[in-house]
């Protein structure tokens, strides 16, 4: 079965083909020279960015993909800016009206949980972490299509605390890749941040963390080997805080396999902390390549795939006929 996908949630249009479980394309167009100048995105410019960028993208990623009929066409129904969302949708709906073939919606936090599923094969179940700039949820995935979220950032996700930290240092945007940089240069010790644990909860909160730093910044301007130094002890206390949830987490459901997905899954040390305390605690760490941690349409299609092939589902209709009422985009809102 191969499935055109389309990703257009926030500030990347992307268009991708998989067939099988496998992919066969994977066209992305970043926006982020676009919104840099704002820090952030702006949801019209990233709308007026989609409208250029979409059918190009998907020309070429069917170019790329070589011959073969598409079965369905697959798009990102939620969550994610409105306007962005809207062109995804109609656009998607269009082609698959245009080739007579099913529209399949598709909730993006799931498409970034079976991300890894692209390179690796998961073992049920599994306990995911979605970390982007705008969701840090725990999710226990008892197979495809039967998820549970069991926690959830209470206010700024890991994401919008790298951006925001990383606009106190003075640093460009996106905020995560700078912090990184310098962060594997400094000394993750040298600044004793605190672990925001939110004990009896499997929820995150990193505004206190956010607000530490902007105290010990009071009148100062880091630069050099301090700037680096500060840099890597704010990234090992979100990386730590991350790791150490999850990994309690999936001992305390049974979980099999630790999966990791979203933007923030792109960071070097939140990588190789899960890979080293998830594997000393006994879990296979599934880590999906840095292209398919950000939005992408592969994953997108990838996700479709798996909800075509679940018995009793709908393409047309997955929303109200999914293997498991806990799918339905309302769950993870």
């Amino acid at each position: 079965m191969r499935i055109l996908g389309l990703e257009t949630s926030c500030d990347d249009t992307s268009a991708a083909v998989v067939e099988d479980g496998r992919v066969r394309s994977s066209i992305v167009s970043s926006q982020t020279a676009l919104h840099a100048p704002y820090r952030g995105v702006v949801p019209e410019l990233a709308a007026r960015a989609h409208l250029d960028d979409l059918m190009p993208a998907v020309a070429r990623a069917l170019k790329d993909a070589g011959p073969g009929r598409i079965d369905a066409v697959a798009y990102t129904l939620g969550p994610g800016l409105m306007g962005p969302l809207l062109i995804g949708k109609v656009a998607a709906q269009t082609l698959a009206r245009l080739r007579g073939v099913p529209a399949v919606g598709v909730n993006h936090l799931e498409g970034h949980v079976l991300a890894a599923e692209l390179e690796h094969a998961l073992r049920w179940p599994a306990m995911a972490l979605v970390v982007s700039g705008g969701h840090t949820d725990l999710v226990l995935a008892k197979a495809p299509g039967r998820y549970r979220v069991l926690g959830r950032t209470r206010d700024d996700a890991a994401g919008e605390a790298y951006d925001k930290v990383a606009r106190m240092l003075g640093l460009g945007y996106p905020g995560g890749p700078e912090i990184d940089k310098r962060a594997a240069r400094g000394d993750p010790g040298a600044v004793a941040f605190p672990r925001p644990t939110m004990p009896g909860t499997w929820d995150f909160s990193f505004s206190g963390l956010k607000t530490a730093v902007f105290y010990l910044l009071k009148g100062r301007k880091p630069a050099g080997r301090e700037l680096n130094d500060l840099c890597a002890s704010f990234q090992e206390a979100v990386a730590e805080t991350l790791v150490d949830k999850t990994v309690a987490a999936a001992r305390g459901h049974g979980a099999r396999d630790i999966v990791l997905g979203g933007g923030v899954a792109a960071n070097s040390r939140l990588r190789a902390l899960m890979a080293e305390r998830g594997s000393r605690a006994g879990f296979a760490v599934r880590l999906p390549a840095r292209a398919l941690c950000t939005d992408n349409a592969a994953m997108i299609a990838h996700a479709a795939w798996r909800r075509l092939r679940c018995p009793g589902a709908r393409a047309r209709r997955w929303e109200r006929a999914s293997c498991d009422p806990a799918l339905s985009l309302r769950s993870w809102i």
